[in-house]
């Protein structure tokens, strides 16, 4: 019985110290995987594995260099430009080099017969190789791997969506927001900022449109989302936008320049006050009359000069009310004037009144903007016509 004992005790001594083992194991591949996933860690993996390639192409060109040709051989170089470090890369260079040299001798010169190792070949496999060394450089320089780049830019565009993700609003309240980049691109120079300050009865909502479109105002875009993040809420509304053109005066900007439209919302009441910093006008629909009515309020561009004063305007959104803010990609063109782009967007938005305007900001942009070249937002805020009046 005792001898009984003493073998479960040393299986299980044996079990728990393997699992144990495994367990670092696991956790060692999986700390090397990540890190050579986020490129911290080394590439010679990627190195021998594009090394064995070489010889394995050259001994099928070799064998039969009419199905293989050595032209081949730029697949191991192409891909070694985006995996690789410029150090392993000149290797990689030089195992290629090596091999088109046995390949020319091997098969005789050119001038014998096709598929040989002709200059032209030569040309291209030096040409590819020279822009892949560029690209190694670059990614080198940038401290951006290529596995790492992809991953950063989709986590940027990703951080741009959730900033502009607006807050859960009571009952009776609608809102949605629409953003097209230029050109069908992922980034814009458009960019929503919002929050729900005092206590949660008053909505507080920026909408800026850098300059620049597309990718070219992206980064700042980017940039000014999280710094007007941090002051909405955290000043008073008054004093946002004269914060917001002290940041954007601080960052010297070639090109820095932007405009900005601030909405302050009562909740419980339905009155609100729009700041406007050389943005287009809101539009608020009424619902006892069906019209819509432009406000707007004045204010110098953000980063243009110091000392801007910021005008407010007000109004009251009734039941059954809806205001629209818009960015002016949305409503201006090179082949009309901001005011006849109004006129068509409140043609289409009033297609909505009978129906309601859940969806409506997409298909608005579809159906004022679909082809324009410029970064377009629509937001639509509407209380709902059920609302009790406070």
């Amino acid at each position: 019985m005792a001898a009984g004992r003493e073998r479960r005790a040393k299986a299980e001594t044996f079990t728990a110290r393997w699992k144990m083992q495994w367990h670092r194991v696991r956790v060692a591949l999986r700390r090397s995987a990540v890190d050579y996933f986020r490129g911290d860690g080394p590439d010679w993996i990627a190195l021998v594995g594009l090394l064995l390639t070489i010889p394995v192409l050259m001994t099928l060109t070799l064998a039969n260099s009419v199905w293989c040709s050595p032209a081949t051989l730029v697949i191991p170089i192409v891909a070694g430009g985006l995996v690789l470090r410029p150090a392993s890369l000149l290797g990689l260079y030089a195992t290629a080099a090596a091999a088109l040299i046995v390949e020319s001798v091997r098969l005789g010169p050119y001038t014998e017969g096709p598929s040989r190792v002709t200059p032209g070949i030569v040309l291209v496999v030096a040409a590819c190789g020279f822009f892949g060394l560029l690209t190694a450089q670059f990614r080198s320089r940038v401290g951006v791997p290529w596995r790492r780049g992809g991953t950063m830019l989709f986590d940027l565009r990703e951080r741009i969506r959730a900033q502009s993700e607006l807050p859960k609003l009571p009952r009776g309240w609608h809102q949605e927001m629409a953003l097209r980049p230029a050109g069908g691109q992922s980034f814009s120079g458009d960019f929503v900022v919002a929050a729900r300050t005092n206590g949660g009865r008053t909505l507080e909502v920026v909408l800026t449109d850098v300059s620049g479109k597309g990718m070219d105002a992206g980064s700042r875009a980017l940039l000014l989302s999280g710094a007007f993040g941090g002051l909405l809420g955290s000043l008073p509304p008054h004093s946002f936008l004269p914060a917001a053109n002290g940041y954007l005066l601080r960052q010297d900007w070639d090109e820095g320049f932007a405009t900005s439209i601030h909405l302050v919302l009562d909740l419980d009441s339905g009155d609100y006050e729009l700041y406007s910093a050389g943005h287009p006008p809101g539009l608020q629909l009424s619902a006892g009359t069906g019209r819509w009515e432009e406000k707007a309020a004045e204010g110098p561009l953000l980063g243009v000069y110091d000392g801007g004063q910021f005008d407010s305007t007000k109004g009251t959104l009734r039941p059954g009310d809806v205001l629209m803010l818009f960015t002016d990609g949305l409503v201006e063109a090179s082949d009309r004037d901001i005011a006849e782009g109004i006129d068509r967007l409140t043609g289409e938005a009033d297609r909505y009144v009978a129906g309601g305007f859940h969806g409506a900001a997409w298909h608005l942009i579809e159906a004022v903007a679909k082809d324009v070249n410029d970064d377009r937002a629509l937001l639509l805020i509407c209380r709902e016509a059920s609302a009790p009046v406070r």
